[in-house]
């Protein structure tokens, strides 16, 4: 089954745009992530990927890519969706966090959720009873 991750990106990203808010992408820099290093801090970078910042973007299932300008000079982005801890608009702080994988892209077969929200990862109680127990109340 695949993961919602890269669904809800595009989601939000989408949500962003039609507000007319500036969408941002948090990324945990690893060694499949093609980012500026010069711009990378404790491991992560924030990157501007609207409309305006950006140009040939492609979300799929798989990874974010595209061009951007640093200092002037192109530069090719490529953010792997395991990478990515969040997406959010940058003029109301909204939009989504996701919990990172220790170990850069593993393979589907060692793929665990913790590229599902967080949200998402709270499993249901499980609710055992042996007879419902009603009454009736005249």
């Amino acid at each position: 089954m695949n993961t919602t991750k890269p669904y809800l990106v595009r989601a939000i990203y989408e949500w962003c745009v039609d507000n007319q808010f500036t969408p941002y992408v948090a990324v945990n820099v690893n060694s499949n992530t093609q980012v500026p290093m010069e711009y990378v801090e404790n491991g992560e970078i924030i990157l501007n990927i609207s409309q305006n910042a950006t140009d040939d973007l492609v979300m799929n299932n798989e990874c974010i890519q595209f061009m951007a300008r640093f200092d002037g000079a192109p530069r090719k982005m490529q953010i792997p969706m395991n990478a990515v801890k969040g997406i959010f608009a940058k003029e109301v702080n909204q939009g989504l966090t996701f919990s990172i994988d220790p170990e850069p892209d593993p393979g589907p077969e060692n793929k665990k959720n913790s590229d599902q929200p967080i949200l998402e990862q709270k499993k249901p109680k499980k609710i055992t009873s042996k007879k419902p127990h009603l009454q009736v109340v005249k």
